[in-house]
């Protein structure tokens, strides 16, 4: 039986760290981990989207993971990102990866080739089939151009035991309020998109997958916890002490922005890797004067 408690909360796609020429900072990494565990986030994602994965050797891959794992040091789950376009590279990843200290897989639904749903369907029906640990299936169409649609979603939960959970984010709350309806009890819809989360938990969703929370792990790990235990009055402010920001660290690119705020908190520098660039001067000075409001404000709320 696969528990799915420990996936419900927030976690964190958590940065790849760089250094002025352009390796992984392995140090940084360290910082952005024991910062998130420290705010009190219940997971943390290696190599999704947030990670710059598609800028990573194999490699570094593996050692990005790795590391991850050593510094959790098993204080919270880690789950790996695993994903791609060919369905069989996907399985022979997955064959030859090491899940030593991994407790799930991320899979981001096959992007380019715009499968349709049979497709993506068989895509992820293979794939579970090869991976020993359970699965969070990721709809992200913004990336992918292909949207899984509710009903290909209930067949995934429905069918396929180590499915276990999908991260939304194709922004559709009627498509999101669908698979919540008819989910099977055991499965977890999770938000991909930091702005909507609340909404999403109101709705029956449990948790999130957050990029914000590498700079914020308190308040946006609490705002989850307060939503879920239908606290919402408290989870609201919580929620619009980070709305702007959330919105900011979207306004030039992911993870551009995020590795802007986490450079202004001197825990990383923010560097990120070709074809992506830093934030422009207008979005930074917009960042800073929001954190620098930020700091002056910082309250911890009286929750009750």
């Amino acid at each position: 039986m696969i528990s799915i408690n420990k996936f419900r909360g927030t976690g964190v796609a958590l940065v790849t760290p760089f250094d002025k020429n352009g390796n992984v900072d392995f140090h940084s990494l360290e910082n952005v981990i024991n910062h998130v565990i420290k705010g009190g986030v219940e997971y943390v994602v290696s190599l999704g989207t947030t990670g710059e994965t598609p800028a990573l050797t194999s490699d570094e891959k593996v050692a990005v993971v790795k590391h991850t794992i050593k510094t959790a040091n098993k204080r919270v789950p880690v789950v790996a990102g695993i994903g791609g376009n060919s369905t069989q590279e996907v399985i022979n990843t997955i064959k030859k990866f090491d899940f030593k200290g991994v407790d799930a897989v991320l899979s981001v639904s096959p992007y380019y080739n715009k499968p349709n749903q049979r497709g993506i369907y068989e895509h992820y029906k293979a794939v579970a089939a090869a991976c020993p640990l359970p699965i969070i299936v990721y709809n992200v169409p913004g990336r992918t151009s292909s949207n899984i649609t509710a009903e290909t979603t209930l067949k995934l939960a429905h069918e396929i035991t180590n499915i276990i959970a999908v991260k939304e984010a194709s922004g559709n709350m009627d498509q999101m309020m669908q698979i919540i309806k008819h989910k099977p009890k055991d499965f977890l819809v999770i938000s991909g998109d930091d702005l909507i989360t609340l909404p999403i938990i109101a709705s029956g969703g449990e948790g999130v997958i957050s990029v914000i929370a590498n700079a914020f792990p308190h308040e946006f790990s609490e705002m989850t916890r307060q939503s879920l235990a239908g606290n919402f009055e408290n989870a609201r402010k919580f929620h619009y002490t980070l709305d702007e920001f959330t919105r900011l660290i979207f306004a030039d690119g992911n993870p551009s922005g995020v590795k802007c705020v986490l450079n202004m908190m001197k825990i990383t520098l923010p560097y990120v890797r070709l074809p992506l660039v830093q934030v422009n001067p207008q979005v930074e000075n917009a960042l800073k004067a929001e954190y620098s409001g930020y700091k002056k404000t910082e309250v911890h709320f009286e929750l009750r």
